[in-house]
């Protein structure tokens, strides 16, 4: 009954003189697409159903990130993100990088079945696998197509090591596999959250959980005895990044149970930065020439202030006992800001466990295992 009911919202290409609003709803010419499909319960949102040839993406050469092969089952993402990096990859399937990034949601609904596949290959060695390093595989979209649980199965079953980072607490749904999976491989959770200000993220990150929704999250984690570390990224000049704010995120972390902490500030390149811009413009004016100002024509924020943040980070940090830890993302804060973004907070980067001995127990979380990589 409730595929028959999707069945009755799929969509026709439109005719070619009909002018279609922003964001279009029409059929786009997306390599292997079934079917374009509304529905009431996700209203805004439009799904492109897709057969993928293949799921498993290759990291490029000389990047910096602690993983060599992502998986990213959805383009597009409902969360809505103001800031979000990956918006201009939208722009490469022929959608803008504005609404139609959150609200034109690209599905590869046999994303596990192509992956087993691939898994099974001669030539597959094992490496870690990263989901959630472009688009977000717990948004909203995934309570309907449910291709986590297919994806986490086939990885731990072929002894891949796996990570997830996610806004999204429907991850909870999955604990148990998470559970039944981290007994086979080593396996790293991560939760995206650096503001504790509920106004603020319903503005900025409007189709996200709340902040108290996800440090329930993290607390829920832990509590199963899997790792969890959080990215505190992006923190945002004047919006979030007073004493005031960053105490109250870090002792909302604390008091969670997070294993590690890295925290970074607003990155907007191009794609994003156009996006951000508008908004800032239109929600906070005051703030606008300010901003233009603090990241000139460039992605990153000016070196001042990266340093300056990073003191309020280290500091912060200490107080609420995430030890033993560089404090910042941009580690070396160089000229070249490019070679400051690979640091993952303890319990995202998958670890093995000696024999016998679980990896995250419940003090662990305060006693050294904070340290990033």
């Amino acid at each position: 009954m409730d595929g028959m009911r999707w069945d009755a919202q799929a969509l026709m290409p439109r005719p070619a003189e009909t002018a279609a609003p922003t964001p279009s709803p029409a059929l786009l010419p997306l390599a292997g697409l079934v079917r374009s499909i509304t529905t009431p319960e996700f209203a805004g949102i439009t799904f492109h159903e897709v057969t993928a040839k293949s799921v498993l993406n290759k990291v490029p050469a000389g990047s910096r990130m602690p993983f060599e092969w992502t998986i990213n089952p959805y383009r597009g993402c409902s969360h809505a993100c103001v800031y979000c990096f990956a918006r201009k990859s939208h722009t490469y399937l022929d959608f803008d990088a504005g609404l139609d990034f959150d609200s034109q949601v690209v599905v590869k609904v046999n994303a596990a079945e192509v992956l087993r596949k691939e898994l099974a290959k001669p030539s597959w060695t094992r490496p870690q696998v990263a989901l959630g390093t472009n688009t977000d595989p717990y948004q909203r979209a995934e309570g309907r197509y449910q291709l986590m649980p297919g994806i986490i199965t086939a990885l731990a079953e072929s002894g891949t090591p796996l990570s997830i980072l996610t806004k999204g607490t429907l991850l909870a749904r999955d604990i148990p596999l998470l559970k039944s999976a981290a007994a086979e491989v080593p396996v790293g959770i991560g939760i995206s959250l650096a503001m504790t200000d509920e106004a603020l993220s319903e503005a900025i990150e409007p189709g996200t959980p709340g902040p108290r929704a996800r440090l329930k999250l993290v607390s829920r984690l832990r509590e199963a005895g899997l790792p969890c570390g959080v990215m505190a990224m992006p923190i945002l000049p004047w919006l979030s990044d007073s004493d005031e704010a960053l105490d109250a995120l870090f002792a909302s972390l604390a008091a969670a149970g997070a294993t590690g902490v890295t925290a970074g500030a607003l990155y907007i390149k191009p794609g994003t930065r156009e996006w951000f811009m508008k908004w800032i413009a239109a929600n906070h004016p005051g703030l606008a020439g300010r901003y233009r100002r603090l990241y000139g024509t460039g992605s990153y924020a000016s070196k001042e202030y990266r340093s300056w943040l990073a003191g309020k980070v280290r500091y912060f940090k200490a107080r609420h006992g995430f030890t033993n830890t560089s404090g910042f993302s941009h580690r070396d804060l160089e000229d070249d800001p490019r070679g400051e973004e690979a640091e993952y907070p303890a319990g995202i980067i998958p670890q093995a466990a000696a024999p016998g001995q679980a990896l995250y127990g419940k003090k662990a979380a305060f006693e050294g295992q904070a340290t990033l990589f």
